[in-house]
Parts: structure tokens; sequence; C-alpha cells
């Protein structure tokens, strides 16, 4: 065992391995996909099927751009980008290997579904290993939105540099502020999870709404602050254990309502924690924006197709280009009423709910796309990721819609 971790020095250790600053440059991305039967996608895919899939991609090399193959509790699928100073490079080499990932499904006849939440089906848990059978557990506790968020949801998770001590645009606390102020627009625009068990939920964005209902003590937006490392200090170490790591056979299940913080001031019949059960205990938070040296954005549905580099190229660009991050903070004004810094959870609940529909919200959409646009054209990006760009405005953000309203309209065809 390592060194007892006092509180202090869990907080100081929050601080500097959660909030690397230096100058935004870099940018990553995950992609998470549902995987269904290629003939019929409300027929359950069988565990070996996939297995069988994904066994030639594990090997060194098998990816061309070197992305992290990983697998989700209810058998989704997820690419993880290396790091780029380029976006365009980043989207690029995720492209070859989504590529090369859908051609091995393609040979069991599987294919990559680009949905926020599985709409047919209601997935078993696959996934066997002690940590999700301790967060299931411990989810169980709340309701059935933990088991839906495990084994049915897909997002795209975009990762961007925390930014550097200046005051500015680039600066950490302004971009902690800016990304939060994004959240309900970027949920808002690439809604894509309006239906459960085949039937419409009243969410354009279901899978944010499970997120919202778990647990908000580990899934909710930290709580605003202009001291942004001391914020998610105090969430980290106040969020209850979700597991507690033991040797086989023992389970993972940990005490009810013990957090973090209770945990490094004594527990009973527990051991002290040490440094590498903090790092574990931040892998078991989930805020639809998490500091991790970087940030990661969460909150983003699955898409269909590549609209996944959409949702990248937006998000990326309201945060990194800076005439870009100013249009976006004026243009979320509105989303933060009273002079907040930013939107409530209410308004994050709006925009899963209604989507671009709902006029305040689609107003700021419409905006920072109209930003990203323009702040794409002047960067000299290539010319196929401005078209899918523009292309996507003009078919929802601009007309006050979402892809969940494509998926919507089928339903009632």
């Amino acid at each position: 065992m390592g060194h007892r971790l006092a509180e202090n020095e869990a907080r100081e250790h929050v601080y500097g391995v959660c909030f690397k600053t230096g100058p935004p440059r870099r940018t990553g991305l995950e992609l998470e996909w549902l995987v269904h039967d290629g003939a019929d996608g409300r027929l359950p895919v069988r565990p070996e099927r996939l297995e069988a899939a994904l066994a030639p991609l594990a090997g060194p090399g098998a990816l061309p751009a070197g992305s992290r193959l990983t697998r989700e509790p209810g058998g989704q699928v997820e690419l993880s980008s290396l790091p780029s100073t380029d976006l365009a490079g980043c989207v690029q080499a995720l492209r070859a290997d989504t590529r090369v990932l859908s051609g091995a499904l393609a040979l069991q006849g599987l294919v990559l579904a680009g949905d926020g939440l599985e709409p047919h089906l209601d997935p078993p848990r696959i996934a066997q290993h002690p940590r999700y059978r301790a967060m299931e557990a411990y989810l169980d506790r709340v309701g059935p939105s933990g088991r839906m968020m495990m084994r049915a949801t897909a997002a795209v998770q975009v990762n961007l540099d925390a930014g550097d001590e200046t005051a500015g645009v680039s600066g950490y606390r302004y971009r902690w502020q800016l990304v939060h102020r994004l959240g309900p627009v970027l949920i808002a625009a690439f809604a894509n999870s309006p239906l459960w068990r085949g039937r419409p939920t009243g969410w354009k964005s279901t899978r944010r709404a499970v997120w919202e209902r778990m647990d908000p003590t580990r899934t909710g937006p930290v709580t605003p602050s202009d001291d942004p490392r001391a914020a998610w200090a105090d969430y980290a170490l106040d969020a209850p254990l979700l597991c507690l790591r033991r040797e086989a056979p023992e389970d993972w299940n940990a005490p009810p309502g013990l957090t973090f913080r209770d945990w490094t001031r004594g527990a009973d019949g527990l051991r002290p924690p040490a440094l590498d059960d903090l790092d574990y205990h931040l892998t078991t938070l989930f805020p639809p924006i998490r500091p991790r040296g970087w940030l990661e954005l969460r909150m983003i549905d699955s898409q269909r197709g590549e609209d996944w580099a959409v949702a990248a190229s937006v998000a990326a660009t309201l945060m990194d280009d800076p005439v870009a991050a100013r249009a976006a903070w004026e243009a979320t004004e509105p989303l933060c009423p009273g002079g907040a810094a930013v939107p409530t959870p209410e308004q994050w609940s709006l925009a899963a709910r209604l989507g671009p529909a709902e006029p305040v919200i689609g107003k700021a959409v419409r905006a920072c796309f109209g930003a990203a646009e323009a702040s794409l054209a002047d960067s000299g990006a290539p010319a196929g990721l401005r078209t899918a760009t523009a292309r996507f405005s003009r078919r929802y953000a601009e007309r006050g819609r979402c892809p969940a309203d494509d998926l919507l309209e089928g339903i009632r065809g």
C-alpha cells in the first residue's frame, strides 16, 4: 500500500493533475457507438459475434492512426484518438481508424450505429469486471437510469487543453466558464436520442436526461466558481465512492454514502486511502465537463455517419479560436439569467428536452454555428470540414432542428 492520503494532500493532488495549464493547442476525440445487426437493428447482437469481429483489431498497428479501441459495459465500442495540434488532422486520423473498425464489423454482419441511446433494445450488461458490477449496484439504488447509461448510451467526446494562466480567452478560468456556457448549446444542436424501446421519450436528448437522473453528485455540472481548481476538488472529494478496489474474489461494492473526503478522515473497517485510490476515484466521476489535465466535453450525443466531425469542429473552434470564443460568450449570455457566469442546471435540462426548438437556446445555437463557420473559413480549414459544418447548420441549426427530429419524423411516418 502507498502513503496514507490526508485530505489536504488529496486536494493538492486534484489541483495539480486535473488542470494542467498551458496554451490551448491540442484536440483529442473519443467516439462511442452502439453496435447493431446489419440486417435488422432491432435484433440483439450476441457477445461472441462482437468478440469475433473485434479480435483482429487487438494487435499492434491494426488501427493505422493509432487510436485506442475499448468496449463499454453494454457492448458499445469506442475509439480514442491520439491528441493532435491540428483539428483537421485529428478528424482525418480518426476517420481512417473508423473505416477499419467498420470493415471489421462488416465481416460479421455488424454495423456502427450513431445513436445517443439504443432506440429499440434494452441491452444486457456484457462486461463482468468488478468495477461494472459495483457501478451497477451503486446506481441501482437511485433508479433504472444507471443501467440505461451503462448499457445503452453512446457519445462524442471532445478533449481540449484546459488553458493557460492568463486572464484572457486562452486562460483556464475563462475557458472553464465558456465551456459550461456552451454545454446547453452543444446538447441542443446535436441531440440525437429521442427514442427508447421504439417509442418517443419526450426528450430530444434522452441520453442527457438519463445522465441527469442518475446521481447529481457525480454526473451534474460542477458548481460555478471563480476558482475552477477549488470547485473541482470539492466536487471530487464530496462525491460518494462508486466502488472500492479489493483483491479477488471480494466484490468492489463501496459503503453507501461514503465520500472520498470521509474516507480520508477515517472510516471504520476500511483501510486508509492512497494516492492511486484518489486517481481511480476521479475516473468514476462523470460531469458533462470533466477536467483530466485537459477538458473532456461529455455532453454530445453520438452522431450518425460522419456528423461527429461537425460536432468536434464546432466545439473545438468555439473554444480555441479567440474571435469565435468571444462570439460564443456573447451568444450564450441569454442562457445565464440574472448575470450568472454560466447557465443553470435547468437550462441544461431544457436543451436536452427541446433542443434548438426552444427559442432562446435555438438563437444561441444559430449564433454559435455562425461564429464557428466564419472561423473555419478564416482559418483555411479543409473544404470538406467546412462544407459538412455548413450543411449540418442549414439542415438543423438554422431551422431550429436537431438530428433527433429526423428519428421522430421516421417514427411518425
